[in-house]
C-alpha cells in the first residue's frame, strides 16, 4: 500500500515539474506547421501519463511542435489491447508510425525522441 502511494506520489510530482519546466514550443511559418500536423495523423503515442520516459517523449513532442495523439494504455483498454495486438508487448513509451499501409511500433524514449527530431526538427 505504502509503495503503490509513493509511486502515485512521484508520478504526480513529476507531472507537475513538467507543467512547470515545460520547453518552449518550435516555431513554424502556419503552412510549415500545417504540413507537419498533417504529418503527424500518421503518429500515435501510446503512453502511461505519470511515466518519467513517457514524460520526457511528450516534453520532445511540446518542444518540436507537434500534434500527435496521445493513447491512454494504462487507463484505456482499446489503447492498451491495440499496443499488445500491434507492437507485441505492453511497454510505455511506444511510438505508433503508420507509413505506406503498414505499422510500425517504435519502442524506447530516446530512439522515439531520436526519430522525430530526424523528421520534424527541420520541418
Amino acid at each position: 500500500m505504502f509503495i503503490k502511494a509513493l509511486r502515485v506520489g512521484l508520478g504526480q510530482l513529476i507531472i507537475f515539474l513538467d507543467l512547470i519546466t515545460r520547453p518552449r514550443k518550435l516555431r513554424r511559418s502556419p503552412e510549415a506547421q500545417a504540413r507537419v500536423a498533417e504529418e503527424a495523423t500518421s503518429l500515435a503515442l501510446y503512453q502511461f501519463n505519470a511515466c518519467p520516459f513517457c514524460v520526457k517523449t511528450r516534453r520532445a513532442m511540446h518542444r518540436l511542435n507537434l500534434p500527435i495523439a496521445l493513447r491512454d494504455a494504462k487507463n484505456d483498454e482499446t489503447h492498451r489491447a491495440a499496443l499488445l495486438a500491434g507492437g507485441g508487448k505492453i511497454k510505455v513509451p511506444c511510438l505508433r508510425i503508420e507509413e505506406n499501409g503498414e505499422s510500425r511500433w517504435m519502442y524506447e524514449s530516446n530512439d522515439i525522441i531520436r526519430y522525430l527530431e530526424n523528421r520534424f526538427a527541420t520541418a
